[in-house]
């Protein structure tokens, strides 16, 4: 594809669908070039380099949450739409985790999310600094809770590169864990529960720490 007929919209598009493949440390000018059918030089015309690429599609995807109304009286809805709406999209796009230990992202798509989430903590009463933190500690949340899909995407895809299986790795190291967990009482306990699969929690641990706490936020109001 000759670099005037290449767009910005088909640059980011299709390296979002090459970072879902391959990650971050997959991504570069020339596996996006080939993925186009241009030139990598072409790519050059529209993105300056490969860091400012990752912050364009980066802030891209933040378009994908969708923004919930708000109601004053039940603004905990909206604030736990816009919770599970973050982490789905972390999770579709694990990369993105990855990124933001290396890269400083701003745009339009993450601006749009960030302050929808203030004025739903707004609407609940906090004010000022007590809304920004409201909307931090959440968001701090949700991103803990997507690190362990993205750093197991990220060790898979690696095994698969290096001819290795990654479902045999896992069983290996859960059998190793699991020797370790024999000489501690509470986790020798839970051994045999859902628990006790590799960096497993039991199920609704993520909703039920998101309630606990916005519980606490509303108490410190």
């Amino acid at each position: 594809m000759p670099r005037d007929t290449l767009t910005r919209d088909q640059i980011v598009t299709t390296a979002v669908q090459l970072l879902d493949d391959e990650g971050l440390e997959g991504l570069n000018m020339r596996s996006l070039g080939k993925r186009l059918g241009a030139a990598p030089t072409a790519v050059y015309w529209h993105v300056k380099n490969k860091d400012d690429l990752v912050v364009l599609v980066g802030d891209h995807v933040w378009q994908e949450v969708e923004l919930p109304g708000i109601d004053p009286a039940d603004w905990r809805t909206a604030a736990v739409a816009m919770a599970d709406g973050l982490h789905a999209m972390l999770c579709r796009h694990p990369w993105l985790v990855q990124a933001l230990g290396s890269h400083l992202f701003y745009g339009p798509g993450k601006a749009r999310y960030d302050d929808h989430s203030l004025a739903v903590y707004e609407a609940a009463g906090f004010t000022g600094a007590e809304a920004d933190r409201a909307a931090a500690a959440v968001f701090t949340y949700v991103l803990g809770n997507a690190v362990g899909a993205s750093a197991q995407a990220s060790l898979t895809r690696r095994l698969g590169r290096d001819g290795g299986d990654p479902e045999q790795l896992f069983q290996e190291t859960l059998a190793k864990a699991t020797e370790v967990a024999e000489r501690f009482p509470r986790l020798r306990a839970r051994l045999g529960s859902a628990a006790a699969d590799y960096n497993a929690a039991p199920d609704d641990t993520y909703a039920t720490g998101l309630h606990a706490l916005l519980d606490g936020l509303t108490a410190a109001m």
